[in-house]
């Protein structure tokens, strides 16, 4: 079910966890409701953090649909907290925010090693192949691979192979970037609501989180082949989604062909009415863990 898109404007951003001033695996892809093809938005010597949440807070053009590539939350409906046997465990993922963002107050450039190396946060995280928290492996966790939010349990209902958000380990790993961008979250306040922690608001921009595979996926890239680095294929999996190419050839960083690429997907999928509503989505999860946009 289809109705007309509110957005004027669609910006995926492809986000990092990693440690220093400006992150090569940022980047920023923007489509006009309009039509055209999605463009990069250019940052000179690369992002930062800091910068990103500069253009969030006050430069975003007028309203846009933001969707950042991180875990907005932790996993929360299995045991009923964020972190079960903890004392100091939030009540919910905005406190859970502020509550990052504190215990990361020494970590420079948005960085979230504090977070991480804490004597008992650490607990519950896989650092390395010989080190997993004696807490990662809690009676709730499904696999092996650790605790999901529901919506990661939807994304590996449609085919995907999300990676829990306490794994600190591998090139798929998602804990990292998704701390950072907690602060980020934090940071920002209320200058721009997060579905589905706030509700949607009938105008102005918002943020959801996107997970780009799922976008790869409804772009037509095939399974097992979700990372995109050459234009050809960009420009296919574009045609896809009736969007127009993109200027370029040979090969392309897949960072910058995961924001251009679901910049483009948000375009079609935000007037999709049923990926807003999605059916394991409770009031308590929205509030707590949050939700990934277009997990069914």
């Amino acid at each position: 079910m289809a109705s007309k898109p509110r957005f004027s404007h669609f910006l995926a951003i492809d986000w990092s966890g990693a440690k220093g001033a400006r992150q090569a695996g940022i980047a920023l892809g923007l489509a006009h409701a309009a039509g055209g093809p999605p463009v990069l938005v250019d940052r000179g010597k690369g992002w930062s953090r800091a910068d990103v949440l500069a253009l969030l807070r006050d430069h975003l053009p007028p309203d846009t649909l933001v969707g950042m590539d991180l875990g907005i939350s932790l996993p929360f409906a299995d045991a009923g907290a964020f972190f079960p046997g903890w004392d100091a465990s939030p009540r919910d993922a905005r406190a859970l925010w502020a509550f990052v963002d504190a215990t990361c107050a020494a970590d420079p450039h948005g960085e979230a090693s504090g977070f991480v190396t804490h004597p008992e946060a650490s607990r519950y995280f896989r650092h390395s192949r010989d080190h997993v928290g004696d807490r990662f492996h809690l009676p709730q966790a499904t696999t092996r691979e650790g605790r999901f939010r529901r919506a990661e349990d939807a994304q590996r209902a449609m085919g995907l192979r999300p990676v829990s958000n306490f794994n600190l380990v591998g090139a798929a790993q998602v804990g990292k970037s998704s701390l950072t961008g907690m602060r980020l979250l934090h940071r920002l306040g209320r200058r721009l609501p997060v579905w589905p922690i706030d509700p949607l608001p009938a105008h102005g921009s918002a943020i959801v989180e996107i997970y780009t595979s799922l976008a790869a996926r409804g772009a037509g890239v095939p399974k097992g082949a979700t990372k995109v680095r050459n234009f050809a294929a960009l420009n296919r999996a574009l045609g896809e989604i009736d969007c127009p190419p993109v200027a370029g050839s040979g090969t392309i960083d897949d960072h910058s062909s995961d924001a251009l690429l679901t910049a483009a997907w948000l375009r079609i999928a935000a007037a999709r009415e049923e990926l807003w509503h999605p059916a394991a989505m409770d009031n308590v999860i929205a509030r707590t863990e949050g939700w990934t946009f277009g997990a069914v």
